[in-house]
């Protein structure tokens, strides 16, 4: 962009959702050559205070290291961790247009005649994540290192730490589940991959053909155990259709097996109870962190 001129920002919209980024979409115009460009761009800029502690660098460094791999992700730009211009550190990405994030459309036609189309694709892309090397992929170094039977406890200290300083009131089934947790740790991660953090229905573009345009929302991805995201994914509190299908999609047993397919991983029983247990944690101390920045 340091040849462009004339240039102008328009069409600024601020996009709902989402509790670690303020998101904006906008139109980028300027000359460029002496020709006029136009590019629809997002804008994801640090809030003053969020529910969830993330690093944008992170964010913006599992984007770039996924971009024109087999897992679909938008381009992004520029990353400015100078507060100044905009009151706040942000980073820049290409707008991919025309697709839904709706938990809610995904269970309407004409989405919903492809959900075991759209399920292989979301589940394929959780396992080709699982699958690829961090430090082949750049972010050996953009993300803390874990050893594999390490990956549970930071997990588990960081989720009950959050809870140590945000709960209201007291939690006690919360409490005893993370006493049995410890008592019962999974075995160490078949490997160390890159976590989403956060892979949902909601969290991904798809299109009227059932096809997967884009994975988002990276701001809670981490190295750690493959099994977390899994896990994760198949909290029933994502189940929108209010049954056993699990993102409104497909159900538990037919999740697992597209993973491992994909994952070229074994999703180890007792290893994934405790993961999907942990999911419940993680969600109960995001929502207790909620209604604590609510309160106070």
């Amino acid at each position: 962009m340091r040849d462009a001129t004339e240039v102008r920002v328009d069409q600024l919209e601020q996009i709902s959702g989402g509790a670690s980024r303020q998101t904006y979409r906008f139109r980028l115009s300027y000359r460029e050559s002496g020709f006029p460009r136009e590019r629809r761009l997002i804008l994801r800029r640090d809030p003053s205070g969020s529910l969830i502690d993330t690093d944008r660098r992170i964010e913006f460094a599992a984007f770039k290291a996924f971009f024109a791999t087999q897992v679909p992700v938008p381009e992004v730009l520029w990353l400015e961790n100078d507060p100044t211009h905009l009151g706040s550190p942000f980073f820049i990405g290409v707008e991919m247009t025309g697709f839904q994030t709706s938990p809610a459309r995904i269970l309407m036609e004409p989405y919903a005649s492809h959900h075991q189309r759209i399920a292989e694709q979301r589940w394929s892309i959780l396992g080709k994540i699982a699958s690829c090397d961090p430090r082949r992929l750049g972010l050996g170094e953009a993300m803390e290192w874990v050893e594999p039977d390490a990956c549970w406890k930071r997990e588990l200290d960081y989720w009950e730490g959050v809870l140590d300083s945000d709960e209201l009131i007291p939690q006690p089934v919360m409490r005893a589940a993370i006493r049995w947790m410890r008592c019962n740790p999974p075995p160490p991660a078949q490997k160390i991959a890159v976590v989403h953090g956060d892979y949902r229905t909601g969290n991904f573009l798809f299109d009227e053909e059932g096809r997967i345009r884009g994975i988002l929302d990276w701001e809670m991805s981490h190295l750690g155990d493959p099994l977390e995201d899994l896990g994760w994914s198949l909290n029933r509190v994502w189940c929108w259709a209010q049954d056993e299908r699990r993102g409104g999609l497909v159900d538990r047993a037919g999740v697992i097996t597209i993973w491992e397919n994909a994952s070229g991983l074994k999703a180890d029983p007792a290893a994934l109870n405790w993961w999907e247990l942990f999911a419940t944690i993680k969600g109960q101390a995001i929502w207790v962190s909620s209604a604590h920045a609510w309160e106070t």
